[in-house]
Order: C-alpha cells, then sequence, then structure tokens
C-alpha cells in the first residue's frame, strides 16, 4: 500500500496530542507520522484538508501558539517551503540528539529560516512563525532540553524539572510503552509458569 492510499483511508484529526512538542518548529517536524518505519510514515501535511486545519489548530493548542497569534493557511504555492523547512528542522535537531551538531545541516535550517523571513511575510504566516520558532531553538537554552520519543520518535521539549520523560506524551506514548512492557512481562511469566 502507498502512502497516498495510506493516508486517504485514515481518518485525523489535530488533537492536543499532535502538537506535544513544546515549541511550534517541533510540532511541525513532528506531521510527519513514523518518519523512522519508510513503510509506515504518513505526511499529513500531504492532505490538503488536514493542511487546511493545521493554522487554526496550532494557533490553540501549540505551545507557542499564542506568541505568534492566529496563524494563517499557506497559499498552494508555499506549501514546499514549509515541507522544506520542516524537513530542514526535523533533520537537523534528530542529527544533533543522535550524533553531534553538524556545521552543514545548521546551514542548511539557518538559510531555510532566511527565506521563510525574508519574503516579507504578513502577520499569522504559518511558514514565517514555524521559522521564528526554529531559530528560538537554535539559538535558545530550551534545545538542551530536545528529545526523541521512545516510542513514536517524535521531537520534543522535556520540560519536567528533572528532565526524565522519555515520551512525547504520557497519556498516548506512555501508556502504550507501559502496556507493551507489562503484556510482554505477562507472557514471560505464563512461559516460565507452562514449562
Amino acid at each position: 500500500m502507498d502512502i497516498t492510499s495510506y493516508n486517504s483511508i485514515m481518518s485525523f484529526t489535530w488533537t492536543s496530542h499532535r502538537f506535544v512538542g513544546g515549541a511550534l518548529a517541533l510540532d511541525i517536524a513532528n506531521s510527519v507520522i513514523l518518519r523512522h518505519l519508510p513503510e509506515k510514515r504518513v505526511d499529513r501535511l500531504a492532505d490538503l484538508q488536514n493542511l487546511a486545519a493545521l493554522p487554526s489548530a496550532a494557533s490553540a493548542l501549540s505551545a507557542e501558539g499564542p506568541l505568534f497569534g492566529p496563524l494563517q493557511q499557506p497559499r498552494p504555492e508555499e506549501v514546499g517551503e514549509l515541507i522544506a523547512l520542516r524537513e530542514a528542522i526535523d533533520l537537523y535537531f534528530r542529527t544533533r540528539l543522535r550524533e553531534r551538531d553538524e556545521p552543514r545541516l545548521l546551514a542548511d535550517l539557518l538559510e531555510r529560516i532566511a527565506l521563510a523571513l525574508r519574503r516579507k511575510p504578513q502577520e499569522g504566516d504559518l511558514i514565517a512563525s514555524t521559522a521564528r520558532s526554529a531559530l528560538m531553538l537554535v539559538s535558545g537554552a530550551s534545545a538542551e532540553r530536545m528529545k526523541i520519543c521512545g516510542h513514536c520518535g517524535w521531537l520534543f521539549l522535556d520540560r519536567s524539572k528533572n528532565r526524565s520523560r522519555t515520551w512525547c506524551d504520557m497519556t498516548v506514548c506512555g501508556n502504550r510503552q507501559k502496556a507493551s512492557r507489562h503484556y510482554a512481562a505477562r507472557r514471560n511469566r505464563e512461559r516460565e509458569e507452562n514449562q
């Protein structure tokens, strides 16, 4: 099954879980579901209905929504720019977290940010707001709190006091991970009892 048909059979709504990144730039990067599993990967921005609903949902649900005010839908000719910015954000921060700081990827991200901000964006411009959010992450201390969810692979800011979060969202990924561990332990006990 290709990604297009997979996208079309899944119902989708922008909920608070979709905005657990802690920064608009991370929420946009996380609009690719199961990025690490190419055969199941779903791009939420590839669907025009999802894209049309994104700005109002981001304004209301993103941790940085109030900072940027009501966001507007990008024009059709700008969607490629939003996706290119999203991919630069994801690649830079994911690489930085897994390996080391990669100057070439930082340069690519800063170039995308500059392009988004140079085009004289209108107030509420989703692309420019995402670029500003990414710039704040690159230049601020909050990037030190960034992590990759141990369950779904999303990027998120760990704002807990002791920086001990391992999941983007306890109610979704945390519960799934705990349930998986519980069932695995139960299966192991049952196997041991049956031997």
